[in-house]
């Protein structure tokens, strides 16, 4: 019995799958099981065609057995089986795809389909093992035959003692190494691990002899151990059941089971799509945002299967940015899936699926803020943030997607409400829709600000995440009706002001120029204010970049020390300012103290840092004596 050897290529392409194609290791029994679920396939679609074959499919099943002793490992299947030539053409010939010939030849294109398409998988064995010995008897045949390698340099052909169809394989694991645990392939509970992660939903049995402490019959505290034979796969996925046959309850277990979150999730989707591109899915809206998810460390992504065989943990493509906060799967027969079953092709039909799904997820969202309002704001109180980002992020591509799922504090109403219902109660003579920014509801509802706006009548959206502005500037506007800061030069509303505020900025040009000069390098303008009523002294802002957003962009770790461009406006009509006139006409000084105390107290007012506070200090000092 001579030694065959790998055409060169196939060699190279064995190097490859042994040390390059597969993410990790333990992916070798999953490639292993899923050709052995192909294998049972393939008597089902014979019997089909086939008057002599019946299919009964409580009569198939994979198992898989480990021995320590003599650290082996096998897979046996009693599905077709192989015969020499079969050996030989799809083994012998690393990436020829006796799954993707059966497949193709009897023109297999619904139902149960075909999970090997690319012929490589079973050479992953190699990643764990010295050596894999393929004993198969074919269904067509009265022979069995013995396929041996020991790797790249070739493998052996030989007759074989077999009764039953089917295939055993045989892994002679490798022995540990200084970073490499190859014991763990042979421990129970790894296996059954692995078998539950990548394979759970294979439509066979796939059984384990498990050791299991049982109490000794007839005592009372003896206990023995004792080898059962268990099923340990699932076998019917809960997504392809029929969503009348489920309760919350059951998608509650899964969600559990495959340890999505720790919390209940708010709201499941059970997707199934039966048209260009045949997939199914459950997602889940969690309640609550796992510890990490505002960090660089959150990834995010749903599991990927393909018929029932787990592909990748966390597929991103699956999910926008905006919405990354959803768990859950997607089973597709359809993927376009490299030769390693890990690696998407990024195609249409993965675009097909992320972009119906997309729409399922928002309409979601929609269904619950309409109709659960309490359960809609725990959820934006988990992830309202990551929604805003969505607006933000991508130049604003997505703000239409996501404008209406947006909620923000009323002044009004003092509670979150939607742009929708902030429009809809809007006066005819109001221009634009006014926000402020601050810390906290409590500390904005205090600002200066707002007295002008909050005195016509009307309502405020209070922002106090620190995305909020930039937000809302990518969004411009909202049903045609623009968002004006109440901190904007020109709020729309100062027309009864006007003239009088006008007046007054002429009659006084010099002693705000005199207070300018004063705050030269700090402040754009001193001017008299149009929007004040009780308070003395406010910051505004000209330009784009407002004072929160100067504080928001400067606390980042790169220190771009943007400014805004800041006014300093005066309520001519409060009692201080009769005080800044008499301190011009009667001492010069005096207007500079009051000047620079009237702005740190605007600063302080905004939340900004007060240049010198010991200057301050003393400035107060001055005032008091």
């Amino acid at each position: 019995m001579s030694k065959v050897a790998f055409k060169a290529e196939s060699k190279k392409l064995l190097d490859m799958v042994i040390n390059s194609i597969y993410s990790q290791r333990e992916v070798f029994l999953r490639e292993l099981i899923s050709n052995a679920s192909d294998a049972i396939d393939k008597i089902y679609y014979k019997a089909l065609t086939d008057d002599s074959l019946t299919f009964n499919k409580d009569s198939y099943y994979i198992k898989v057995d480990a021995n320590k002793d003599t650290r082996t490992l096998t897979i046996t299947d009693t599905g077709i089986g192989m015969t020499k030539e079969d050996l030989e053409e799809n083994l012998g010939v690393i990436a020829k795809s006796g799954s993707h010939t059966f497949k193709t030849e009897n023109e297999i294109k619904d139902g149960h389909d075909i999970i090997g398409q690319f012929g490589v998988g079973f050479y992953a064995a190699f990643m764990v093992a010295d050596k894999v010995t393929v004993i198969s008897k074919s269904i067509e045949s009265d022979e069995a035959f013995k396929w041996e390698s020991t790797g790249p340099d070739g493998y052996t052909i030989s007759s074989a003692e077999k009764t039953e169809v089917g295939t055993e394989i045989i892994l002679e694991i490798k022995e540990n190494e200084e970073e490499e645990n190859f014991d763990e392939f042979l421990e129970e509970y790894r296996l059954k691990q692995i078998i539950k992660k990548y394979s759970d939903f294979i439509r066979y049995p796939i059984k384990m002899d498990i050791t299991e402490s049982k109490l000794k019959e007839g005592t009372e505290d003896e206990y023995e151990d004792v080898i059962e034979e268990q099923t340990i796969n699932t076998m019917v996925p809960i997504w392809k059941k029929n969503k009348s046959e489920l309760t919350d309850e059951d998608y509650e277990n899964f969600y559990n089971e495959k340890h999505y979150g720790y919390d209940k999730p708010l709201k499941h989707i059970h997707i199934n799509v039966d048209g260009t591109i045949r997939y199914n899915a459950i997602l889940y809206i969690p309640e609550n945002a796992p510890h990490n998810y505002y960090t660089r460390e959150f990834e995010k992504g749903l599991e990927l299967y393909s018929n029932g065989v787990l592909i990748m943990d966390k597929c991103a493509d699956l999910l926008p940015d905006y919405f990354s906060f959803v768990k859950g799967m997607v089973d597709s027969e359809d993927l376009s899936l490299n030769i390693s079953r890990e690696m998407l092709q990024h195609d249409r039909q993965l675009k097909l699926i992320a972009k119906n799904m997309n729409k399922k997820i928002k309409s979601q969202l929609q269904s619950i803020l309409r109709d659960d309002r309490e359960k809609y704001e725990k959820f934006y109180k988990s992830f309202g943030q990551q929604l805003k980002y969505g607006v933000y992020s991508d130049f604003g591509q997505n703000k239409d997607l996501l404008q209406d799922l947006l909620l923000f504090y009323s002044s009004k109403e003092k509670k979150l409400v939607t742009l929708d219902e902030y429009v809809s109660r809007m006066p005819e003579d109001q221009k634009y829709i006014y926000y402020a920014t601050g810390e906290s509801n409590e500390r904005i509802e205090k600002l200066p600000q707002t007295e002008l706006v909050a005195d016509k009548g009307y309502e405020i959206l209070f922002f106090t995440d620190e995305i909020d502005e930039f937000a809302i500037r990518m969004l411009m506007n909202y049903k045609e009706k623009e968002f004006k800061s109440v901190s904007s030069g020109d709020l729309g509303i100062e027309d009864d002001e006007k003239d009088a505020t006008e007046e007054a900025q002429q009659e006084n040009k010099d002693l705000f120029a005199a207070m300018q000069e004063v705050l030269a390098g700090k402040v754009k303008e001193v001017r008299a204010s149009k929007r004040l009523k009780s308070h003395p002294v406010v910051l505004t802002a000209d330009g784009e970049i407002s004072i929160e957003m100067e504080k928001i962009i400067n606390a980042m770790p790169d220190d771009q020390n943007i400014k805004a461009d800041k006014v300093l406006e005066i309520n001519v009509n409060h009692e201080i300012f009769q005080a800044l006139k008499n301190a011009q006409d009667q001492d010069k000084e005096k207007l500079n103290l009051y000047t620079n105390l009237l702005y740190n107290q605007a600063l302080l007012i905004e939340g900004l840092p007060i240049e010198d506070p010991v200057d301050f200090t003393n400035d107060i000092c001055k005032v008091m004596v």
